[in-house]
């Protein structure tokens, strides 16, 4: 490991109870920092009321937190939307959002979009899939934002189990990610969770961001953050432990196809000669045994937030001249 990266690691590794709430809503009147919490979600009735209820009680009812709490859904058939509202999120559907760009599919574009329903300084990113899921998620991984002018992007760390085996979730971290990173991004060889779905940034650096609309999002965002404010900008909290729905091996091998070509994309800007997976499945009809399926690999991404004109255009919510949309619109302006 890098010298720079064990100085970092020093720096700026923290935990949950490094930070109190009081110390933070403090921190946040005392700036003028407004926070934004984002779920995507895609059929996760079973979940997102339980995390939305925490974050709305924890953080926005009994101390004043988070501002803005939205769940963002990308067109479950279940009863998601409703179980949110329910709970005490504002819904948004992906569709809805920009309409004059058609939607595609995949997580980064309703990450992407989310930037056009909310309006806070900081806005925190959490899965729709997390069970026995904590409040201190969201407060850990807001708080070096609201305490440490000098970081941008804040990820979350924690324990991931798989079953019963303690730390043997994340494989396609292990597999793809870790080593990518070690060996092309060697700066970020100290994230413990590089691909986590938790993890809060300033606006002002999101906003200059592109997003693949896949699940390289994650990859993409920290890659990229590396490059745009540095290392010393960028943090991770301990939360604990993380429980969620695990997807299954092929499932995993689609997402790490996808992951890798975020990499190759970001090492040489080129183009894959035949962006897509061939996978086996066993043939049910005893034919010859297994049977190929050949899926795209995500290609898509979109262009940073500031470059929308929807979006610069929502700096007349801020008639006062204070809020985060007036500032894009005098950096627009000149």
């Amino acid at each position: 490991m890098l010298e720079e990266v064990e100085r970092w690691l020093e720096l700026r590794s923290w935990t949950t109870a490094d930070r109190s709430l009081d110390r933070l809503v403090a921190a946040k009147t005392g700036r003028g920092h407004t926070v934004s919490v984002v779920l995507p979600a895609l059929d996760e009735e079973s979940t997102v009321g339980d995390i939305v209820a925490a974050i709305r009680h924890e953080l926005m009812e009994a101390v004043p937190l988070v501002d803005e709490l939205v769940v963002v859904d990308s067109g479950s058939k279940d009863r998601t939307a409703q179980v949110a509202t329910a709970a005490g999120a504002r819904v948004v559907h992906r569709d809805a959002v920009l309409p004059r760009i058609p939607a595609l599919r995949g997580k980064g574009e309703v990450l992407w979009r989310s930037l056009l329903v909310t309006s806070g300084d900081i806005v925190c990113f959490i899965d729709s899939d997390l069970k026995d899921f904590s409040a201190s998620f969201v407060s850990g991984i807001v708080g070096p934002l609201l305490t440490e002018p000098d970081v941008h992007f804040v990820k979350a760390m924690y324990d991931r189990p798989l079953g019963e085996a303690t730390g043997q979730g994340g494989r396609v971290t292990e597999l793809v990610a870790r080593p990518l990173l070690n060996l092309h991004w060697p700066q970020l060889a100290g994230f413990v969770q590089p691909l986590g779905g938790e993890y809060a940034v300033r606006r002002s650096l999101l906003e200059r961001l592109p997003f693949p609309v896949g699940y390289g999002v994650e990859l993409a965002l920290l890659v990229d953050s590396l490059h745009t404010v540095g290392l010393d900008a960028l943090a991770q909290v301990d939360v604990g432990v993380r429980k969620h729905r695990h997807q299954d091996g092929q499932a995993l091998g689609r997402m790490a196809a996808t992951i890798y070509r975020t990499a190759q994309q970001r090492l040489s800007r080129g183009a894959l000669v035949r962006p897509v997976l061939t996978q086996f499945e066993r043939d049910e009809d005893g034919g010859f045994g297994f049977v190929p399926r050949t899926y795209a690999v995500d290609t898509e991404e979109r262009p940073p937030m500031c470059e929308i004109d929807e979006y610069a255009s929502l700096a007349r919510r801020d008639a006062g001249g204070s809020g985060p949309y007036a500032r894009l619109r005098a950096a627009r302006t000149g």
